[in-house]
């Protein structure tokens, strides 16, 4: 290969690079501006997310006088969640031509033998609950983190001057 076809193909290569950064700036900028509502049939309850799945605004009606406080509370969390899977939802549809583009790329592996492939060694999350607080959902699944591979240290034989201490610890 001669430097100058070399480089043309390096050339070439930053050139696609710099547009992938271009499409996924776009794909970011239309993302962001990504808003769901979500209402009770009635209309007495709506609430409003951003692109993060955060509430940003939250609306009722004078039918709202008709509904108990519990039954507001529920309703409230019932429609950010509804909100948020819908905008969640629509991230994904903005991301997808990103994603099949990535899929039709080679893995690690077929161009360095012996090299694993990434996406199968990254662990995925476990879903995120969507009980409250306190709910048996969230005790049953709570998991304490315990290492085991660890070293003990008694700090209280420790030779003064030789550990850190301070309200900042």
């Amino acid at each position: 290969m001669t430097a100058g076809h070399m480089e043309a193909e390096i050339d070439g290569f930053l050139e696609e690079f710099r547009g992938r950064m271009q499409e996924i700036a776009k794909m970011q900028r239309q993302r962001v501006k990504l808003t769901a509502t979500a209402s009770t049939r009635d209309k007495a309850v709506s609430v409003t997310v951003n692109a993060n799945g955060v509430v940003i605004e939250t609306k009722f009606s004078d039918r709202v006088g008709e509904m108990s406080y519990d039954q507001i509370a529920k309703a409230v969390t019932r429609l950010a969640q509804q909100a948020a899977d819908e905008v969640f939802s629509r991230s994904k549809e903005i991301a997808a031509p990103l994603r099949e583009q990535q899929a039709r790329l080679p893995k690690l592996s077929d161009v360095i033998e012996g090299m694993p492939d990434v996406e199968n060694e990254i662990p995925l999350e476990p879903p995120v609950s969507l009980a409250p607080p306190g709910s048996p959902e969230r005790a049953k699944d709570d998991e304490h983190m315990t290492f085991t591979d660890v070293e003990s240290y008694d700090h209280r034989n420790a030779e003064p001057g030789k550990i850190v201490t301070g309200d900042a610890w």
